[in-house]
């Protein structure tokens, strides 16, 4: 089975860190490593909306990696610290950057994450067929 590892340039540094490929191209799916809301900087916005825009940015520059697009998604997961606090947030920022029709969604509440700060983590699974 091939393997491609999908590493965009701004984030050339992190992967060899952490030992990890942010997305992977392979039969036919594009699997995602989970992507926190942190700035281009690491800093962790205060902001819930900023945090997840800015995971959902990075997952859309990982998938343009291999010339797709969020619509590609097929399946989402996202883990939430606190997420009766922050859900209706999360979700109208989902529905603003999402189109129908929707992914797969799973969403868990955990005790915490490895990003200090982090309120959502999320895991994506796209298609490379149109």
């Amino acid at each position: 089975m091939t393997k491609t590892p999908l590493i965009p340039s701004a984030l050339l540094d992190r992967p060899g860190q952490l030992a990890i490929s942010p997305g992977i191209l392979s039969g036919g799916h594009v699997f995602l490593t989970g992507m926190t809301g942190s700035s281009a900087d690491g800093s962790m916005p205060d902001d819930p909306q900023v945090q997840f825009r800015n995971a959902f940015a990075k997952i859309a520059e990982v998938l343009g990696e291999a010339d797709l697009t969020l619509d590609s998604i097929v399946e989402m997961t996202t883990y939430h610290v606190g997420m009766e606090d922050h859900f209706d947030q999360f979700d109208r920022v989902r529905l603003d950057v999402l189109n129908p029709p929707y992914p797969a969604w799973t969403a868990v509440e955990v005790a915490g994450l490895r990003r200090k700060g982090a309120l959502v983590e999320i895991r994506v699974i796209a298609s490379v067929e149109g």
